[in-house]
């Protein structure tokens, strides 16, 4: 069933047809047989493969091309969806090419429709550190399932030049002191004062008691500009990885995931990143952290004990009467010295 309005447009085009120069040859062509491309359907109206042909009339392609995208049945489709709808029921030469330039000016589409193309200029990237957790980014997974604990989020915090990050398990609802208290407990602790802190704009990173605890510490804060992640896309990418690998355990392990996030610190730690061509944990301490797999090796490195503790073992045998110092915890660092009574054992006297 065709609409009224384009019942009407039809007849106003069929009446015109035959008056428009760019379409008398169709006609003649249509007459002589000399075409199978173009033909008149039963109401007489010249047509290409089944669509209206629509004459050589800017004003009246305008109004079609409205009447499909600004109405409230259409509700401004793209240029793609614009060309399949209108391709059903009519055809002009450069019909897609004139959908492309009535989008470019149609004011609604631009102030609504999300921006696909690379944004114009050149990227700025943020400066690169000078050493390991001098300069870092950080941001929040909310919303995550309550916990024994009623944890429901987690404070990402990274550090740009390793790549290594530390998972803090924290509630939305947390004052910024106790944020404070963490941030000197968990980063400051192990990593010292930043230089410089990249988040987005959660109200309680631009707080003044968070600007002021920044003051104090010497750390500059800066924020990414609004609607714009790529600022601190590590953060970013690294909340994806993080969730994947929650996700993974809750479904292998069962559990809270606040069980298994101190595993999951470790696990991405210690795991190759292409970004820097190692794991974080080489960048930070020079090796990856031992783990389970390591057995292997270590037991083939076992092989070699035996040897050389024989080597060493005879020039560590003490003689009877001999004196030695005795070592203490908390006591002085050595004390005696005392005299050797008795060999009790290999190395116990």
């Amino acid at each position: 069933m065709i609409a009224r309005s384009t019942y009407l447009r039809i007849n106003q085009i069929k009446g015109k047809q035959k008056l428009d120069e760019s379409l008398v040859s169709r006609f003649q062509l249509v007459k002589k047989r000399e075409t199978v491309d173009f033909e008149l359907n039963s109401e007489g109206v010249l047509c290409f493969h089944g669509r209206v042909c629509v004459l050589r009339n800017s004003e009246l392609r305008q109004s079609i091309l409205r009447e499909a995208h600004s109405s409230p049945y259409t509700m401004h489709p793209g240029g793609n969806k614009l060309y399949r709808d209108l391709c059903e029921l009519y055809w002009w030469p450069g019909l897609k090419w004139e959908i492309t330039d009535f989008l470019s000016k149609c004011l609604t589409c631009q102030q609504v429709k999300a921006e696909h193309n690379l944004p114009s200029g050149l990227l700025q990237p943020v400066k690169i550190p000078l050493w390991k957790w001098e300069r870092i980014t950080m941001d929040f997974v909310s919303g995550l399932p309550l916990t024994p604990t009623k944890k429901d989020s987690i404070w990402v915090i990274v550090d740009r030049l390793t790549k290594s990050t530390h998972f803090i398990p924290v509630r939305s609802d947390y004052s910024l002191q106790k944020l404070a208290k963490l941030f000197v407990a968990e980063i400051v602790r192990l990593h010292g004062v930043q230089v410089s802190i990249i988040s987005d704009r959660d109200p309680r990173f631009t707080s003044r008691f968070w600007r002021v605890l920044h003051e104090a510490l010497g750390t500059r804060s800066d924020f990414s500009t609004a609607f714009h992640p790529q600022t601190d896309g590590q953060s970013e990418r690294v909340i994806q990885i993080l969730e994947d690998m929650l996700r993974s355990c809750v479904i292998d392990f069962k559990g809270s995931w606040e069980d298994y996030l101190p595993l999951v610190e470790f696990a991405y730690n210690n795991s190759h990143q292409s970004s820097i061509q190692m794991a974080p944990y080489e960048a930070l301490y020079g090796c990856r952290c031992r783990t389970p797999t390591c057995w292997t090796e270590l037991g083939e490195r076992r092989l070699l004990g035996p040897e050389l503790i024989s080597e060493i073992d005879p020039s560590l045998t003490l003689e009877k009467d001999s004196e030695i110092w005795a070592e203490g915890k908390l006591s002085p660092r050595f004390i005696g010295p005392y005299r050797i009574v008795k060999r009790v054992g290999p190395i116990a006297y």
